[in-house]
């Protein structure tokens, strides 16, 4: 990550885009905007950007479509959408769709902004690099908290955005333990609780197919009103950087 990070704001409202341009240039960050999908294209086809702040309704098209199309394209640059309230359902789809986080309209500038270094800081490997680095071996896969990778036997690459990277650490840190929704709300994002808050499922749910795909599909047990439990073996080794 760059050290002012370039942050990319996709919002059709102008008084949403100088307030938030205005904002987040003030607290350290370097903002570039758009009004819509092709600007927002063309924005990302000319310049490397750490995050973007995207809304889901736009004139000429779906946020959720252009975050669905980053996860193809730029699958590690994070995405934080900005949805209606009430629209409970885009919340559920966008994460769904591999967004990190999201915020409800209206919201407070001094929240996102926190947001996005939350966000930020989950994303980045740690700029200083410890005498010894942890490694995961669970299943037949191998997890790389430095450099943000989980990789099979053979070598390859399973595809996990941040959340499900953090998700999935959470459990390796904590093997055979039975975590509720809250606790790993809690250990994931740190925020509020909603009521309605189905983030978690939608994670879990995701972190399932993508290694029954991979070929393991049974390292998850969903316990009824208790919570998510990691069934595999993990063995932790420290090894040099």
């Amino acid at each position: 990550m760059q050290a002012q990070p370039h942050i990319l704001v996709v919002d059709d409202d102008r008084e949403i885009r100088t307030l938030l341009g205005r904002y987040l240039d003030g607290q350290g960050f370097r903002v570039s905007v758009a009004a819509d999908r092709r600007e927002c294209e063309q924005k990302l086809g000319a310049g490397q950007f750490d995050l973007i702040v995207l809304d889901v309704m736009l004139p000429d098209g779906s946020g959720l479509d252009i975050c669905r199309s980053l996860r193809d394209r730029k699958p590690h640059i994070p995405v934080i959408l900005l949805t209606a309230l009430k629209e409970d359902v885009d919340r559920i789809i966008g994460l769904e769709l591999g967004a990190d986080d999201y915020l409800g309209k209206p919201f407070n500038p001094r929240e996102l902004s926190a947001r996005i270094r939350a966000v930020l800081r989950r994303s980045a490997p740690e700029e200083s690099t410890p005498p010894k680095v942890r490694v995961y071996h669970f299943a037949g896969y191998r997890l790389e908290p430095d450099t943000r990778k989980v990789v099979d036997t053979e070598g390859e690459i399973v595809d996990l955005t941040g959340a499900e990277f953090d998700l999935l650490q959470v459990f390796l840190d904590r093997p055979g333990r039975l975590l509720s929704r809250d606790q790993l709300l809690d250990l994931t994002q740190g925020r509020e609780r909603d009521p309605l808050e189905r983030s978690v499922d939608v994670l879990m749910s995701r972190l399932r197919r993508k290694f029954a795909e991979a070929g393991e599909g049974s390292l998850f047990k969903t316990v009824r009103n208790g919570g998510y439990q990691f069934t595999a073996r993990v063995e932790t080794v420290d090894v040099e950087p």
